[in-house]
Formats: C-alpha cells, structure tokens, sequence
C-alpha cells in the first residue's frame, strides 16, 4: 500500500503490529512507544522528512486513550502531577516544531538528535538498577512486593486468571497541591515532590517531543521513577495522559505550519493515514500493557526497554560519524 503524503511504501498490517508489540511492553512503564516507532518509521519505512514527527503524535492520540482509560478506571492517577505535565509540556511542543523546521530537516542530523535522545533514556535506565535512593528503592520494592502477593491471593482462591488484581485501597488520594508542593497518597504510602521541579522538567521535554515527535512520557516517566522515587504503577496514567494532550497540540501546529511559507518550503504536514494505522495497533498494545502492568517486575519492563534504546541509540550516533 503507498501512503502519498509521506511516500512510504508497506503492507498496511505491518504499521499495527508493530505498533501493538511496542506499545505492550513500553505502556506497563508509562510511556506510549513513540519513542520507538519513530526509528522503524526512519530506518525502516525510509520515511525521514520532517513531518514523520507529528506523524508520529498522530499515533500518540490514537493509540492513548485504552491505556488511558484503564488507569482512570482502576483509580492509578495522580492528577496533579499530570496537570503539571501538560501545562509544562504545552509551550515546549511548539517551541520544538519550530526548531524542528528551521534547523534539523536533514534526515542525518535529524537522526543524530534522536540517537542523543534515546541515549540519555537509555543511559537513564540503566543507573535506575544502581543508583538512586537506597530506601526510595526499598520502599518501593516493597509496595511491588504487595502487588504480586495481593495477584498470587486471588489466583488461589479463584482458581483462574485474575481479572483485576488491584484492592480497593489502592488507589492514588490528592493530599497536598500548590505551587511549591504536590504529595499524593498510595497504598498507605505518602510521595512528595517539588512542583516548579516538575514544571521545568515539563518544558524541557516538550521542546525535545515537538522535535523528536513524542509527547514526552518516554523522558517523564523514567525521570519521575528514578529520581523522585515515584512507583511506576502512578506515574505511567499521569505520562500517558501527558503525552495524550500533547500531542493532539503538536499535531495542530505542525498542521498551521504546513499552511505558512516556512512548512511550505519543507514536507511537514503529517500522514494521517499512517499515523492511524500506527494508532490502531498501539490502541489496542496500551490497553494490554496498562493491564498487565501490575502482573509484571518493574526490573524486567526496564531491562527489556533499556536494551532496545541503547541499541537504536547507538546505531544512531555511530552512522552520524561513519
């Protein structure tokens, strides 16, 4: 099947299959798999013009809402912190389309960039196993720990698969938001946070998700983990919810700028096309992963996304050179 607005050429399977296997593993840590798409579309598909990034948002908005809507279903937001994100994370968005355009429509230095940024996620996986809060670590092991005994129980008495293996109680209670301060409440256990921290951070990545074509969980999300010691099972609902509204923003003004002499003079209208078929897949691979995070050891999630982005990373940045 030929895609006219981006030129690329592939059976039209394809797209949703892949999308559905990423979208599976990444959406259990919180982040939609845009992040990995993006690469198959680039080194894949060929398809390397500017507009493969609000292509790839297109995915975002199709591919979000299931895993979205089991997180909210099952109590898993922490609503501060995504309205934080998404405040932060908006102006960032614009501000990267922008860059994106004017400074790195060539597909060489284009891929340069995403092999740094896939680098510092990787890289950002790997200190996780290491580094950290020895304590912040020891308390969360032990709320994961609370997950699988809380699943082995209702296997036992049920005798079958379980359809939902969260108590009641476990569910994400607002206790303090302001601008200097958010603190929610989990299973009995109390996270607290800076909020302008979270806002700068919001900022940052949107620049770096308008230029890539991410909304941004993928650098949320790990940061969130790592280095504020939030459980993955709170952070992923308020990513993917982050990443859901910003990227409907940055396809919107990818959409304005194709209209202007800048997005005339370059490829930057998206393939909605594609991007629908890429959505489909990963609709169906967010509801699956936002279900069987719970089933699942943070440590094997991280590992298995950790190897794929380092070696895309690497792949990346040593071509740039070669």
């Amino acid at each position: 099947m030929h895609f006219p607005v981006s030129g690329v050429e592939v059976n039209p399977l394809i797209p949703p299959l892949v999308a559905f296997l990423v979208s599976s593993i990444t959406a259990s840590a919180g982040v939609s798999g845009a992040f990995l798409l993006l690469p198959f579309q680039v080194s894949v598909l060929h398809y390397t013009s500017p507009s493969v990034s609000p292509t790839n948002l297109i995915y975002n908005i199709v591919a979000i809402p299931g895993g979205l809507y089991r997180f909210i279903k099952e109590g898993r937001m922490a609503w501060p912190l995504t309205w934080v994100v998404i405040v932060g994370t908006l102006p960032g968005v614009f501000l990267g389309s922008w860059v994106r355009i004017n400074f790195l429509p060539d597909p060489r230095s284009f891929k340069l960039f995403v092999g740094a940024v896939l680098l510092y996620l990787g890289i950002r996986l790997l200190v996780e196993f290491t580094g950290g809060s020895k304590a912040q670590k020891e308390k969360n092991k032990a709320l994961e720990q609370k997950f699988r005994e809380r699943v082995e129980k209702i296997k036992a008495e049920t005798r079958k698969k379980v359809a939902a293996g969260l108590p009641a109680d476990a569910i994400v209670v607002t206790k303090k938001f302001s601008l200097q301060k958010i603190e929610y409440e989990f299973w009995g256990e109390t996270y607290s946070f800076g909020t302008m921290a979270i806002f700068t951070l919001a900022l940052v990545v949107g620049l770096i998700g308008g230029i890539y074509g991410i909304g941004g969980g993928a650098i949320i999300a790990p940061f969130c983990v790592s280095i504020l010691g939030l459980p993955v099972y709170t952070v992923a609902g308020a990513a993917l919810a982050g990443t859901f509204l910003t990227s409907i923003a940055g396809v919107v003004f990818y959409s304005l700028l194709a209209f202007t002499p800048v997005g005339a003079a370059t490829n930057v209208a998206p393939d909605w096309a594609l991007g629908a078929l890429f959505g489909v897949g990963g609709l169906l691979g967010t509801y699956c992963g936002a279900y069987i995070q719970k089933y699942l050891k943070e440590k094997i999630v991280k590992g298995i996304m950790a190897a794929l982005i380092l070696f895309l990373a690497l792949r990346y940045i040593i071509q740039f050179f070669v």
